[in-house]
């Protein structure tokens, strides 16, 4: 979510009811207040993103938060990296992928092959369970859903196979 709400900020100055719209509108995430404020805090002690207060009449003042330098950064360093753990996340990879405008080919490559390395692993552990589901007849509703997400993992991979091909495409 940190690089989603940056990413955002990225845009030019926004308040925090507008980043939150924003956010639902073009993601299939649903931000929520307890998850947006904290986060900017966070961002904000960090030096990545700063609050202004605009003074409304008659209402309390409207916050406005604002990427800096830092938070830029900051960024270009969240979409460049994926960690194994986050790697066999699809949304974690989607979420850089979608931004691979801001990154080097190399670092391109880096989150692909990360990607990657995680497919081949739940391949590894979707060929144990298809050998499980097989010797079992009790198991042929499991054996449809393992082979289902072997496929899926099949045709991610052909599909990074031809990104790969267009990582130093700007």
């Amino acid at each position: 979510m940190d690089i989603v709400i940056l990413s955002h900020l990225q845009r030019g100055p926004v308040h925090g009811y507008e980043l939150k719209r924003r956010v639902s509108q073009t993601t299939a995430y649903a931000l929520h207040n307890n998850t947006l404020y904290p986060a900017l805090r966070r961002f904000e002690e960090a030096g990545a993103v700063t609050k202004t207060a605009e003074t409304q009449e008659g209402r309390p003042p409207k916050h406005v938060y604002e990427l800096t330098d830092v938070g830029r950064e900051l960024l270009h360093d969240m979409l460049a990296d994926l960690p194994p753990e986050q790697a066999a996340d699809e949304n974690e990879f989607l979420t850089r992928l979608g931004q691979f405008e801001h990154l080097t080919p190399d670092e391109r490559r880096r989150v692909m092959s990360a990607r990657t390395a995680a497919l081949h692993g739940q391949q590894t552990h979707l060929r144990g369970l298809a050998e499980q589901t097989t010797r079992s007849r009790d198991h042929r509703w499991g054996g449809l859903v393992v082979a289902e997400l072997a496929d899926r993992i099949d045709r991610e991979l052909a599909w990074i196979e031809r990104l790969s091909a267009m990582a130093d495409d700007r």
